[in-house]
This record gives structure tokens, sequence and C-alpha cells, in this order.
């Protein structure tokens, strides 16, 4: 009897080691394939990375701004995404734009018209405006001018439509030389905020010099003494070793243009203007790395805007801005 009653003992045991070795295969399995889903997850997340290209062109004024936040998108933000920025200028950006297969974004320093619109409606694409930064227009001369230092906004009218062709016609005190007068070609919405809200749709002096690149615009007055010229602040901000700025006089004593006084409602706020990117909304609907960037320049505009010449835009704006372009998904 006690022989049975140990036998029994024994195939007892044996079943529940049998079973408790089975339960432990079974966890070791389940634990298994818990790591592989973690792992097969965690693939899943490294293809979440964008791939792809971003493709800019317009503004030279834009571009030391938006060239900057694509090389710090690409190496912090999407490695794998190539953002292209080129600067034809605003007017020969939107040709490229407002086109089949055309670019994702166009810079611009001035406000989209009335015919690219009509032309965007034609080919059936949307647009949308991202006001990106503040620019102040800058008249700039040769260093060695230590007289035109500060000038009414009427003087610089007269001296960019003619009506004064030598500095002592300005103040008799002054040399008595030809002005030589400076600025960007049509191509630029600079040259247009100029024409239109500068001068006032008054044609410029026959005999001035424009030109396609800011970097030559830049040497030429640098190699001018009497030159005289305008442009976007941040080319006379990374060049003041080679130009200076010249004080405009709106009616209560000159102001410099710097990243304190430019503004829309600030003491430059007649030579301030904002500039923007124009987003392909259909690029944004079929391509994910457009729609993360436009995001990204949104987000991070104001972070980039003072190191590139400009001064940045309200807070509230970018953050109405991100939540129109949120809409469009």
């Amino acid at each position: 009897m006690k022989f049975k009653k140990y036998l029994m003992f024994l195939i007892v045991a044996g079943l529940v080691l049998f079973l408790a070795a089975c339960g432990g295969a079974a966890e070791e399995e389940s634990n298994a394939e818990g790591t592989e889903s973690e792992e097969n997850t965690s693939g899943e997340e490294a293809t979440d990375e964008l791939e792809g290209n971003v493709v800019i062109d317009g503004s030279g004024t834009v571009y030391p701004l938006m060239s900057r936040l694509a090389e710090e998108y690409m190496i912090n933000e999407q490695p794998n995404v190539s953002v292209e920025v080129s600067r034809a200028g605003t007017s020969a950006g939107f040709e490229k734009f407002l086109a089949e297969d055309g670019t994702d974004f166009n810079d611009a320093s001035r406000e989209m018209k009335e015919e690219e619109q009509a032309k965007a409606d034609e080919l059936g694409i949307e647009v949308m405006e991202l006001k990106v930064a503040l620019d102040g227009l800058t008249i700039v001369v040769n260093p060695e001018n230590d007289f035109a230092t500060e000038l009414t906004e009427d003087q610089v009218k007269d001296i960019f439509l003619g009506n004064v062709t030598k500095w002592s016609e300005i103040n008799p005190e002054w040399p008595e030389e030809e002005i030589q007068t400076y600025g960007p070609n049509e191509n630029h919405g600079t040259y247009e905020f100029f024409f239109e809200n500068i001068l006032e749709e008054q044609d410029l002096v026959e005999t001035i010099n424009l030109q396609q690149d800011y970097s030559t615009l830049v040497t030429l007055v640098a190699e001018d003494a009497n030159a005289i010229g305008f442009f976007g602040f941040g080319y006379y901000d990374s060049n003041q070793d080679k130009v200076s700025a010249v004080g405009i006089d709106f009616g209560e004593g000159a102001v410099v243009p710097s990243l304190d006084t430019i503004g829309e409602e600030g003491p430059y706020a007649n030579y301030t203007r904002p500039v923007f990117t124009y987003l392909n909304v259909n690029h944004a609907k079929e391509k994910a790395q457009v729609f993360d960037y436009a995001t990204y320049v949104l987000e991070s505009t104001n972070d980039f805007a003072g190191e590139t010449g400009f001064a940045p835009i309200p807070e509230e704006e970018a953050q109405a801005q991100l939540e129109d372009l949120e809409a469009i998904k």
C-alpha cells in the first residue's frame, strides 16, 4: 500500500514538472514573439523617415533665410530629404512655380500678383501664402561717402527718379560729382517693391545699373565712391565692411535700419515689407516631405530670421499659419 502511494506521488510530481516545463517554453516563445513584434514596430518607425526632394526657387532676398532653414532641416530633421534652394528672383521664380510639374515653393519678397493667381487657377494649382519674416529695404552708399549718411524719403525719390544727378544738387556743401545709382533688376520683388511703394510707380532713372545678382550689387557699390543703391537689409547686414546704410528721415528724424527698427508698425515701417514663401498645396498633399518642410519652416523661421538679416514675424501669426497648413491634410 505504501509502495502504491509512493508510486502515485512520483507520477504526480513528474506531471507537475512536465507542465511547468511546457509553460516555461510557451513563455519563452511568447517573449520571443514579443521581441520580434517590437523589432518589427521599430523597423516600421524607421521607415517613417521621409525621403525625396523639395524644390524651392524665387526671391534672392529670401534666399539666405530659406537656405539656412533647408540646411538645418536636412541635418537635424530629415537627412534623407534633399531640399534644393535656388534664387532666380521673385518674378522669375513664379514662372517656374506656376507650371506643370513646377517647383514646390516660391520664395517672394512681394505678394503674389492677380495675374499670377489667375495663372495658378488656370493650371489648377492651389497656392498657400506663408509669411516668413520682415525685411527692411535698405539704401546703401560707398563707405567713403561720409556726407550722405542721412536722406529724407523725398531725397531718395529724387535720386532714383533722376530729378537730381549730382550730390551738390541735394546739398551745395556736398561734392559736385555725378550720382551713380544701382539696384536689383526686374526679376526681383525688391525692384517691384521699390518701384511701387517707394517711387509710387514712377520710372527709375534711365542710367541706373540694375543687376540680377545681389553680390554683384554689393561689389559695384563697394567699388564706386559715388554709388548709391538699394536691396534687402540682410545683404547690407552681411556686408557692413563693404557698404554703409543710409538713415532715412520719415519726418521725425533719420532712422537707420536694424533688427530693432524694422517692423510693420516700427520707426522704419515705411521701408518695411513682409517676405513670403508660396506653397503648392497640390504637392503638399501628394508628397509628405513637402508638407513636412512647410511645417518646419513655420515652426522654425523665427529661430533663424535674425541671423540671416530679417526681423521675426509675431508668434501668433506663425501659429495661425500653422493651423491653416494643418487644415489642408
